[in-house]
């Protein structure tokens, strides 16, 4: 089972120090990350998106990737559902259906406001008192929700028929 994790913060340096402190959670084994990356929302109201240069411990394959990828886009870059085709529909049911709701989009969306970041994280594993404790200088708002494995595995596979 895996978790995603949105951490908002006010100002993007410390969604930035936060985002290095994952990392060097990752390096400790502390966090087993299947995605990660800063998102920030500068004062024109536009979105920029960093992520680690791609290496083998984050999106380990290509299905991690695309999961990842497409988690991301439909959780933070897509303001509503509205018409949408039969396939991302589907994907859109499914991210429903393992947690991540309109409800919960809606607060990761309220979170990034002009000024503002967040630091996303997808991760298998977590020693959650150490990375609690190592986030913690930090502050920040902390959103998250478990994705199942089947979930994870199913979406990937919708995901790679709808390409």
């Amino acid at each position: 089972m895996s978790e995603l994790m949105v951490i908002g913060y006010e100002e993007r340096s410390a969604a930035n120090k936060a985002f290095k402190a994952v990392q060097e959670l990752q390096n400790n084994l502390v966090v087993q990350l299947n995605g990660l990356a800063v998102v920030s929302v500068d004062e024109d109201g536009e979105t920029h998106v960093d992520t680690p240069a791609r290496s083998e411990k984050v999106a380990k394959s290509a299905t991690a990737g695309a999961l990842w990828g497409l988690v991301f886009g439909m959780l933070i870059l897509t303001p509503g559902i509205g018409v949408v085709g039969a396939a991302l529909g589907g994907l859109f049911g499914k991210l429903s259906h393992m947690g991540v709701d309109n409800d919960f989009r809606g607060k990761v969306q309220s979170l990034l406001k002009p000024g503002s970041a967040a630091v996303v994280i997808m991760a298998s594993k977590i020693t959650e008192d150490k990375f609690a404790a190592a986030l913690q200088p930090y502050g920040g708002t902390v959103l998250k929700t478990p994705l199942a494995e089947r979930d994870e595995r199913e979406l990937a596979e919708q995901l790679a028929g709808t390409q």
